[in-house]
């Protein structure tokens, strides 16, 4: 045996490295999951799979979604589209114990893309709805109407429990439909989904084929026609293709998709804010200009988005809205190499403003994997002092990158090494977040995957707010 090079301390070595790696890797509270997804390319559902199934009848109201249609809660925007004639405009909607139906106009829009022309799409915004109530509502005409429901948000106020999903690049494919499923049958509840970005993935397709923001629609109605869905806006909505004729960036989107921008002063639907319950919500775009300059002979000019994120931040009322949340696409800290730093133009202009207004938590998507961060800040850093590491900063956010919704591009599987003291956890695996704010001072987090069962967490973490109960809530501390 001693020709082979055997010995006991190199056996006892290999059993302790085997036990040590048992689960995660872990290195000084870091943990990269070990939990191996079967490498397998995520695959389209067909056009004739039951998720995309036409519903039955003549011009059927079809792709039924809604959003918060208002700054505090008390609208929703109802969205349709009619395939073969404009239809009715109109929502008809009442409570749940009221036999009495008040009626809302809305408006139809329709546009071309390339070879496409799309059907027409409604609008329609139902207001003055009371808090935290039940109402069922019905879009179409004669014999070919559609009834759902929805629950308004309780009142906002600072002690206000509420769930929120989390989702991000979902597609439409056979694992976009398994992370859809395990949100909707999640015992948690999530009561609206917070969506960081890309949605249907049509640009993937030869020509930007329109057809699958169709399907994508009429996939994802189980749940958005139920409870609202906000959205924001990533790189596979922006539709920009001149070599077919296309430069009007984000077309499809912004004529299917509305939202309340103008509730909350801004000035175009890619970065706005709501309240509801206990959060206020910032959703910004990793797309659209954002830097203001400095330069001596142009001072103090800005971009839309920059001045309007500065007079917004300084808004936000912690006493009537503890827990402020930032939703964004592309992530500030990421360390896998997939997208690796594309989020740092926007980290340098705006990260200063989330450490002093102590944003609680920034939920980002674009790479295609889960990971979560201590709460680190980088903003003492300039080009001359060579302070280029993030720092444990208790008034920063933690950074969730959950853009791992399913969608035909596949796993982001190729992590940076070593691991950054700044990851507290990540993984290559499709899943959602739940967010579940309890009171004015606690919220919890719990990341599932989609190969566990329905309740199982793979990841999770109890936030202490930054401006009620600023204490450290690392994952060292409370190992």
């Amino acid at each position: 045996m001693g020709d082979m090079g055997f010995s006991w301390s190199h056996l006892f070595l290999a059993l302790f490295l085997g036990l040590a790696l048992d689960g995660a890797v872990k290195c000084n509270g870091r943990i990269t999951s070990s939990f191996t997804r079967k490498v397998e390319k995520s695959v389209d559902m067909p056009l004739d799979s039951d998720a995309f199934r036409v519903p039955p009848g003549y011009n059927a109201p079809q792709q039924v979604h809604i959003t918060q249609g208002d700054h505090v809660g008390k609208a929703v925007i109802v969205s349709w589209v009619t395939k073969d004639e404009p239809g009715s405009n109109q929502v008809l909607y009442w409570t749940e114990n009221s036999k009495h139906k008040s009626k809302a106009e809305g408006k139809v829009v329709t546009y071309k893309f390339y070879n496409y022309t799309s059907g027409y799409i409604h609008h329609c915004t139902i207001r003055n709805l009371k808090f935290n109530t039940k109402y069922y509502y019905e879009v179409g005409i004669g014999h070919t109407t559609r009834t759902f429901w929805f629950m308004t948000p309780p009142e906002v106020g600072p002690d206000v429990p509420y769930t929120f999903g989390l989702i991000g690049d979902l597609g439409q494919t056979f694992d976009s439909n398994r992370t859809l499923t395990h949100y909707e049958m999640n015992p948690a509840n999530g009561r609206t989904v917070l969506f960081v970005g890309d949605l249907s993935y049509a640009d993937d397709y030869p020509f930007h084929d329109n057809v699958r923001w169709d399907t994508w629609g009429r996939f994802t109605e189980r749940s958005a026609a139920y409870q609202p869905w906000i959205w924001t806006a990533g790189n596979h909505e922006i539709d920009f293709a001149p070599e077919i004729g296309e430069t009007v960036p984000f077309k499809p989107y912004t004529h299917r998709y509305h939202v309340p921008f103008r509730a909350s002063n801004s000035t175009a639907p890619f970065w706005y804010s709501i309240k509801r319950a206990s959060a206020y919500i910032i959703v910004l775009s990793s797309y659209s200009a954002y830097v203001t300059s400095t330069y001596p002979s142009f001072p103090g000019k800005y971009t839309p988005q920059y001045q309007w994120l500065a007079e917004e931040l300084a808004k936000v009322n912690r006493s009537e809205t503890p827990w402020l949340i930032v939703l964004m696409h592309s992530p500030w800290y990421n360390s896998n190499n997939y997208h690796y730093m594309e989020g740092e133009t926007m980290r340098v202009m705006f990260e200063p403003w989330f450490v002093h207004y102590k944003v609680d938590v920034v939920f980002a998507g674009h790479v295609h994997a889960y990971e979560r961060s201590e709460r680190v800040s980088n903003i003492g850093y300039n080009i001359v002092n060579g302070l280029c590491d993030p720092v444990n900063d208790q008034s920063a956010p933690v950074y969730i990158t959950i853009g791992d919704g399913g969608n035909i591009e596949g796993l982001a599987n190729n992590m940076t090494e070593p691991q950054p003291k700044y990851s507290a956890f990540r993984e290559a695996s499709f899943g959602h977040g739940i967010f579940g704010i309890k009171n004015r001072s606690h919220a919890y987090f719990g990341w599932h995957r989609n190969e566990d069962r329905y309740a199982v967490e793979a990841d999770s973490q109890w936030f202490f707010n930054r401006y009620w109960n600023p204490i450290d809530d690392s994952t060292k501390a409370h190992k």
